[in-house]
């Protein structure tokens, strides 16, 4: 069984649950903005939840988009604005996860998403759906990585 952890990472929270899953047997993939964000935490912060908040999809650095090989697919990244970050929503438009076993690991400083939480559960209504409280922190939290 092929198993992907593709994702986006600001803080280096997501790098750190990649590096766990890798250690699972899972294979990763980093997506990475074409425009960065600013440079400062809390301009990046401001920034990074107005647009989750809009919905935007922010155009990535190219990447390989090839999933048809994979089993499972779990997509990964933080949570902004109590929603998916903006590089999600974009992985969400450009991979084709029809017929596909999703699954949903999502970071953030509170370990909450309710907005993210409503939309998975719309859009892949039986999909697993993970919380980490700032994992690179509280190390314990990857032990809720249960897929």
């Amino acid at each position: 069984m092929k198993k992907l952890f593709i994702y986006f990472s600001l803080t280096g929270n997501c790098d750190f649950v990649a590096s766990h899953l890798k250690e699972q047997g899972y294979e990763t993939r980093k997506v990475e903005l074409k425009k960065p964000l600013p440079k400062s935490f809390f301009f990046s912060v401001m920034t990074g939840g107005f647009l989750a908040g809009l919905g935007v999809k922010s155009k990535l650095k190219e990447y390989d988009r090839v999933i048809d090989n994979y089993d499972e697919i779990v997509i990964g990244g933080p949570i902004w604005n109590g929603r998916f970050s903006s590089p999600i929503n974009t992985l969400l438009r450009d991979l084709d996860l029809k017929d596909k076993n999703v699954k949903f690991i999502f970071t953030g400083g509170s370990g909450e998403g309710k907005h993210a939480l409503k939309k998975v559960n719309k859009l892949f209504p039986n999909s697993k759906v993970i919380f980490l409280k700032d994992p690179k922190k509280y190390k314990e939290e990857l032990d809720k990585i249960k897929l």
